[in-house]
């Protein structure tokens, strides 16, 4: 389906995504009020359909889907239904599934999918595609976490009001409010949903409920919540800046303003407040039935059918978690002979696991604890995308048009250790894509990959990737807006790859370390997703295998394995999405010998906006077998 909210959140975690979230990808799949119907009768409209070529036609059909959710029409910049916020009840999910099987089987009726061009075809093969991931998802409603620390809706609700939803009016203003007050029904949902999942035997582990409260208290620390604060609470903060920017704008009057905040601080107070309460209370009674040492899903009833649908959605194939974990196992051992090198080439004396212990330990590979070192990090992340802008027009005939700004983590979200990610624009280009940087502890973001993810989260990676699908022209829009982790998260690994073919990068060994470092903690993730929740790891055996195989530093290798745990399958995405794109290029490079064009071959990829990889792998043939002729 379209980016829904989780899908965006969950770019790098992102998330993020984001980083990127995941657990919203269901909750979030619709809002309970239905699509209007316009009363014509169905053979009239039958009628005029089939006056629509396929693309008009899924444009029309996308345009209503939209309507399903007014926060995926905040994030494209639209201000329809801008006071609402979805619903996260079953029963709005199966209504956009009802909604969805009724179109496919429409668009099934009206149209000869033999008769399509190549690209429609495509676009038809698409839609029923996000129908069946629809499908597969519906037995496992209640199976995932609700809250969690990576991305649960007590995390999602105050970033994505303060960084989404745009006040340029007094309307906008009054919708922003109502959109506070409606917090308080979503959160019940959630909440409902959560204790449905627990009455299956979905069980939150501690650090996942600790995570929860944390984000939750934060979110209602400081003013107005607290009238003795010294600060004021991030969403009271930007509340208040937007009503003082309508009025110095002229906008609004002294009174209108006075009006506004007044009612910000009551939806505040009165709505939100007692939401993320009942939040925290839930979370803390939660915890005494925590399991002592955490795993992953294939312990709860039936996880291993839970499991194996997370891989098959994850990384668009049927790989199971076997071979999975075989892949992980191959390349962690193809990955460190190359580390091996690199730990000769700087002279280093000692084993490998020595050379990652000098690394992961040495100060000079960390930025100072202190604003300074931050802003340093954000400086420096900046120039290493700036510098490789000029390279990119050797490599790609698609360009990005949309700006790239790069920001720290809002404080109520941010975490230790947390990894880096991914917010997209808007598609005209209103907002800038935003690459976020947890900076917290910047003992757990070592110099010597700053390089690699900026070119992962930037440039050639996730803002190249999704600011060229929401700029495509020519396409259904829905194709556009389309969001699969194993090719976003696939693409981005190989971006890490390619960067190291273009002039200028990863000049110092010691960023070229941190590129293999970047790439192997990707191999690492099918070995110990696949072990937590098909093969019965513990946290603690995930945590070890991770270090004996990484430079990581600690903090940063333990938020991840939780951040495994409450996404099962995700992390797989990353490398199998690189290897698919690796093994097609090689195929090109192959078949076309000296005719073979990287640029014409990234604009194939990329050209057609986000698919899963059996019809990426199909789009890449065509293109070799017309190239052949």
């Amino acid at each position: 389906m379209q980016h829904s909210t989780k899908q965006i959140l969950a770019f790098a975690p992102q998330p993020v995504r984001a980083c990127l979230v995941l657990i919203l990808a269901i909750l979030l799949a619709a809002c309970t009020q239905e699509p209007e119907n316009t009363g014509s009768g169905h053979a009239a409209v039958e009628a005029a359909d089939r006056a629509l070529t396929l693309t008009q036609w899924l444009d029309e059909q996308y345009e209503t889907e939209l309507q399903f959710s007014p926060i995926e029409l905040t994030f494209l910049g639209r201000k329809e239904r801008n006071d609402e916020i979805d619903a996260f009840t079953y029963s709005a999910f199966a209504e956009q599934l009802a909604w969805k099987t009724a179109s496919v089987e429409q668009m099934q009726q009206l149209f000869d999918r033999e008769q399509l061009t190549g690209d429609e075809q495509l676009s038809y093969d698409l839609w029923a595609y996000q129908l069946e991931r629809m499908q597969q998802s519906e037995p496992f409603f209640y199976d995932g976490l609700v809250f969690d620390q990576m991305n649960g809706v007590q995390n999602f609700v105050p970033t994505f009001l303060i960084n989404f939803h745009r006040v340029e009016n007094a309307q906008d203003m009054a919708a922003y409010i109502e959109r506070v007050k409606a917090v308080k029904p979503r959160m019940q949902e959630a909440i409902a949903n959560a204790v449905k999942g627990s009455a299956k035997g979905v069980i939150s582990p501690s650090f996942a409920l600790d995570g929860t409260i944390t984000q939750a208290r934060k979110v209602i620390t400081g003013k107005p919540f607290d009238s003795n604060a010294e600060q004021d609470s991030d969403l009271w903060a930007d509340m208040r800046q937007e009503v003082q920017t309508l009025l110095e704008a002229g906008t609004i009057d002294s009174s209108a303003a006075e009006q506004l905040t007044a009612q910000a601080k009551d939806a505040l107070i009165n709505y939100l407040q007692p939401a993320y309460e009942d939040i925290i209370r839930w979370a803390e009674n939660t915890k005494d039935r925590a399991p002592d040492v955490s795993t992953g899903v294939g312990g709860q009833p039936g996880g291993a059918a839970y499991y194996a649908y997370r891989l098959r959605n994850q990384t668009t194939t049927d790989l199971t978690a076997d071979e999975i974990h075989q892949i992980g196992l191959d390349e962690v051992a193809r990955l460190r002979k190359d580390m091996e090198a690199i730990k000769e080439k700087v002279g280093f004396v000692g084993s490998l696991q020595a050379f990652f212990e000098h690394v992961r330990d040495g100060d000079w590979n960390y930025y100072p604890e202190t604003d300074e070192g931050r802003q340093a990090y954000i400086d420096d992340a900046t120039a290493a995308i700036d510098g490789i802008k000029a390279e990119l027009p050797n490599y790609f005939g698609l360009l990005p048009q949309a700006d790239l700004v790069v920001k720290r983590v809002e404080p109520f979200r941010e975490r230790d250790g947390a990894a880096q990610h991914y917010y997209p624009g808007t598609p005209d280009g209103s907002r800038p894509g935003i690459y976020y940087a947890h900076l917290s502890d910047m003992t757990a973001m070592p110099k010597n990959q700053l390089e690699v993810i900026a070119y992962h989260e930037g440039l050639p990676g996730h803002h190249m990737q999704i600011s060229i699908a929401q700029e495509l022209e020519g396409v259904p829009l829905f194709r556009t807006q389309a969001r699969f982790t194993a090719y976003s998260e696939g693409w981005g690994l190989y971006s890490e790859y390619l960067a190291k073919e273009m002039p200028g990068t990863y000049l110092d060994p010691y960023q070229d370390f941190g590129r293999l470092t970047g790439e192997i903690w990707r191999a690492i993730r099918l070995v110990v997703d696949t072990g937590l929740h098909a093969k019965g790891w513990t946290e603690q055996e995930a945590i070890d295998y991770f270090a004996a195989n990484s430079p990581e530093p600690l903090e940063s290798i333990t938020s991840e394995i939780q951040r495994y745990i409450v996404m099962p399958g995700q992390a797989t995405s990353y490398k199998i999405g690189m290897l698919k794109i690796l093994e097609l290029r090689a195929q090109a490079k192959k078949a076309l010998g000296v005719n073979f064009d990287i640029r014409a071959f990234h604009d194939v990829i990329l050209g057609g906006g986000a698919l899963p990889l059996p019809l990426l792998e199909r789009k890449a043939l065509r293109w070799i077998n017309e190239a052949q002729r």
